[in-house]
């Protein structure tokens, strides 16, 4: 069975999916004991109630369950403790907490002596790196980060590295673009497109108050639909061989506001999702011919397909 810790989270659930879909069991490591979703029901998954900070309580999961393999996506960062608190309270508990998480991941894995342990990193890693055009696993990355996101990523993988040559234990760093679709945040701070997509089906303008920064019609980031996330990262973790510790998981491509404005048209012809002309034009995206040679890896969804994916998903009365 694979453990997926965040199992029950956004990308979690599409990563299960995926790896149910590829003929395997799945056991999902949450805090919370909600159950799995009905979709999910009747397939080989169990929903295990687990704090991965607690290292008793994560390595009791070896012991009602044989894990064959891990795939860490929860946090392992010191998440803000509130809205309006751009700094955690308590900096050096909550980052001590953050990084024993990772540990406790990796202990277990040695004392389950799991084959593969993939770790969620983040397409933010690459911030600061001049240039526009692909962003390739093999570039220098700038020491210093602009969010608290990407330099604990930043950290984490080069624990990783460390943890890799010194215990033999298999660890992928899993570069994650900019993920959006069924079960997603209503809104982003980094990207438009959920506010958009939401909008045109409310009828509504797009609220982008809470963006980073305002959004502009030629803005281009690496968007990647869910399912194509979630399946990317099933590849990984069941290949029966890789060439490298750090892949980048995304569409491989740059997606500007303008295309996802025309292709939310094509569903919703009177969506009132207009944004001014403006911003640098800059396209870069992640480079994903790595995990296309390893793995077969190919996007299933392009723009239009996706659009119309999360609209009918959004429309069949879900919430996110």
């Amino acid at each position: 069975m694979i453990l997926v810790t965040g199992g029950l989270g956004f990308i979690g659930l599409h990563t299960t999916r995926a790896l149910l879909d590829l003929g395997e069991s799945c056991v999902l490591g949450q805090r919370r004991p909600d159950g799995p979703p009905a979709d999910l029901a009747d397939r080989q998954v169990v929903v295990d109630r687990v704090d991965i900070n607690n290292e008793a309580e994560l390595l009791a999961v070896g012991d009602r369950h044989k894990i064959t393999g891990i795939v860490h996506l929860a946090g392992s960062m010191p998440w803000p403790r509130g809205a309006d608190m751009p700094v955690a309270e308590e900096p050096v508990g909550d980052a001590r907490a953050a990084l024993n998480s990772l540990f406790n991941v990796m202990h277990a894995a040695r004392e389950w002596d799991v084959p593969r342990v993939t770790v969620a990193s983040t397409i933010g890693v690459y911030g600061g790196v001049a240039g526009a055009g692909p962003r390739f696993e093999d570039m220098p990355l700038p020491m210093t980060s602009g969010h608290v996101i990407p330099a604990f990523k930043k950290i984490g993988e080069l624990l990783n590295d460390y943890l890799a040559d010194t215990t033999g234990l298999d660890i992928v760093n899993l570069r994650i673009g900019a993920i959006w679709g069924p079960g997603g945040r209503p809104t982003s701070p980094f990207f438009a497109v959920p506010q958009l997509v939401r909008a045109a089906i409310n009828g509504t303008t797009p609220d982008l108050s809470r963006m980073t920064s305002p959004a502009y019609a030629e803005d281009a980031i690496d968007l990647c639909y869910v399912k194509d996330c979630g399946r990317a990262i099933a590849l990984l973790q069941l290949a029966d061989r890789l060439n490298h510790r750090t892949y980048n998981v995304s569409a491989g491509r740059a997606t500007t506001n303008a295309e996802l404005i025309a292709a939310i048209r094509q569903v919703v012809p009177d969506a009132r999702i207009d944004l001014p002309s403006g911003g640098d034009g800059e396209q870069s995206y992640l480079d994903i011919t790595r995990i296309g040679q390893d793995t077969g890896y190919r996007p299933a969804y392009d723009t239009e397909t996706a659009v119309a994916d999360y609209i009918d998903w959004l429309r069949a009365g879900n919430e996110r």
